[in-house]
């Protein structure tokens, strides 16, 4: 039978590099597959009306809604989710055999039901009702999105055990992982003689962040530079905390991360401790650590439950200021542990991926596993 998969995101594709395009970049290359994001404009003169657009990208089609300029972010809100429901099924056609629709976001389901899938998956890789500025309905919906799903994927413990609690005991627990020989760092490359150590941040700056600990470290570390990669969301710019040994360098597509990471000693998760933090599962802990880089961050939750030992643990820029300078300068050659090369193996994306098309693809989708040399880089 053939399959195909349909993904209904509030990720852009070509945005930050994360669990959605990881995996649909695996599952979608065995079959059709579209990836429909929420309505953007193409430029600020567009006038039209609502109408879908598409291209093909990556192997896959990519789909979303052409909106005129609204002066606020537009997701799957109940302005503009008729249009998606009358335009959107025409241009994927219907179905012509298994069909999975996968949602990240609760506000899409109504959408996703008119899609006609076979299987609908809700793959919770966030709480999206604590972000900032999160429209109220998203609550309601996510309900409703569990108790109509055949599949639910949590994406971390705190999330495992929040849908549990919300009624969906049958949820799956897949957190998320990383592509290991992507990070290999080149041993050829030696510090420069009187280089300054660098801590640094790769990842997106939103209100997760605690910008007065990154602050607090900066002026405890005169010495070091703090370098912080990643676009800004959600946040005034100007709320960014300002130092001579601190640089803001932009948003890093996903190719140039251990380019990054290259330059870095250590590796910051200075995550606030709030609502939004409660039940996150950072990608990056895996990434950091695939590039050799000892990491320190503030104690969230899952990174606690999931990294004993591996990841060092602090509460403030004091703490994060004492443990960047007893790690030392990162040598250029040093690899991952052995503790580190076992979680490496185990969370690889080619296995979360292939265990999750088991769970939620009849008719056998297959994902290669991962070869040795990939598994324990």
């Amino acid at each position: 039978m053939q399959s195909e998969l349909i993904v209904l995101s509030h990720l852009r594709w070509d945005w930050v590099w994360q669990r959605p395009q990881h995996l649909v970049s695996r599952l979608g290359s065995r079959c059709s597959t579209w990836y429909v994001e929420e309505p953007l404009t193409p430029s600020p003169d567009f006038t039209g009306g609502n109408r879908m657009n598409s291209s093909r990208v990556d192997g896959l089609n990519r789909a979303w809604l052409e909106i005129p300029e609204q002066g606020h972010h537009v997701g799957f809100f109940d302005d503009v989710l008729p249009d998606y429901i009358d335009q959107l099924p025409g241009l994927v056609g219907e179905p012509v055999g298994e069909r999975v629709v996968w949602m990240y976001t609760p506000l899409a389901l109504e959408l996703a039901l008119a899609l006609k899938p076979t299987t609908l998956v809700y793959d919770v890789m966030d709480d999206l009702a604590a972000f900032k500025d999160a429209p109220p309905e998203l609550v309601v919906r996510q309900r409703q999105a569990l108790r109509r799903a055949d599949v639910v994927f949590a994406g971390g413990r705190s999330l495992h055990r929040s849908m549990v609690r919300q009624g969906r005991a049958d949820t799956l627990l897949f957190p998320s992982g990383v592509e290991p020989e992507h990070y290999r760092i080149p041993t050829a490359e030696a510090r420069v003689p009187g280089q300054r150590p660098v801590a640094g941040y790769v990842g997106v700056l939103d209100e997760r962040l605690d910008l007065q600990l990154i602050a607090g470290l900066a002026q405890a570390l005169p010495e070091w530079d703090i370098k912080m990669y990643g676009p800004v969301a959600k946040i005034d710019p100007a709320s960014l905390p300002q130092a001579p040994n601190i640089s803001y360098e932009g948003y890093t597509c996903y190719a140039d991360l251990p380019d990054a990471m290259t330059g870095l000693d250590v590796a910051l998760m200075p995550f606030a401790l709030n609502e939004a933090t409660r039940s996150i599962s950072p990608t990056k802990t895996l990434e950091y650590l695939a590039a050799g880089l000892p990491v320190v961050s503030t104690r969230v939750p899952d990174v606690v439950a999931d990294f004993p030992g591996v990841v060092h643990l602090r509460d403030d820029a004091a703490g994060f200021a004492s443990l960047c300078r007893n790690l030392g300068l990162r040598d250029p050659s040093r690899g991952p542990r052995a503790k580190t090369r076992e979680l490496l193996k185990k969370y690889h994306w080619d296995t979360i991926a292939a265990q999750m098309a088991e769970s939620i693809f009849a008719s056998g989708l297959q994902v290669p596993e991962p070869s040795g040399a990939e598994a324990t880089a």
